[in-house]
């Protein structure tokens, strides 16, 4: 069964796999990918080291790049295989308000059409919660139809279009029934 795990070693393979899937097959290449390529991860100590950074990002104190917040990333598997990758920005800068907002996915194209993106989604919103976000602000192109049909299908409710950008926002409260 699929769900949540933090960056971790033991995906190396298919993590590796999957980067190499999203240079041949996704237009665009996902920005998170876009500055790695399977060859630098298959380097002695470089996934290690990537894995890394990426727990480190959780951290308020983790340094980073101008317009970076702490940002928790988390991998989407199945037994051993890594399936997507979903990021939760702890908050927002007027940039990525505009441009970014607090949670955006990504499923490797082998596994896309499969139900993984609603899934990750879904399962993203107790982990958004737990940090003190609610609503999230999620965004998608405006021709990016699936990734609509999953924010939308999530409940959340359209703010507005921003250049190519749809903004929504998204309760991540559980809901209370009575």
């Amino acid at each position: 069964m699929s769900h949540f795990v933090l960056p971790d070693r033991r995906f190396r393979l298919s993590f590796i796999a999957a980067v190499r899937e999203f240079h041949d097959h996704a237009e665009p290449v996902p920005w998170f990918v876009a500055e790695v390529t399977a060859e630098r991860l298959e380097a002695p100590g470089a996934f290690d080291h990537y894995v890394d950074g990426l727990l480190a990002e959780q951290r308020e104190d983790a340094p980073r790049r101008p317009g970076f917040v702490p940002v928790t990333t988390l991998w989407w598997v199945d037994g051993e295989e890594f399936l997507g990758r979903l990021a939760i920005r702890h908050r927002l800068t007027p940039e990525l308000e505009s441009l970014g907002g607090h949670i955006g996915y990504d499923v490797r194209p082998t596994a896309r059409r499969r139900g993984h993106g609603t899934a990750m989604l879904h399962a993203a919103l107790p982990y958004a919660h737990r940090l003190g976000i609610d609503p999230a602000l999620i965004m998608c192109d405006n021709t990016n139809i699936a990734s609509r049909n999953i924010i939308e299908g999530a409940g959340a409710r359209f703010a507005d279009q921003r250049g190519r950008k749809l903004r929504y926002w998204l309760p991540t409260a559980p809901i209370r029934t009575s």
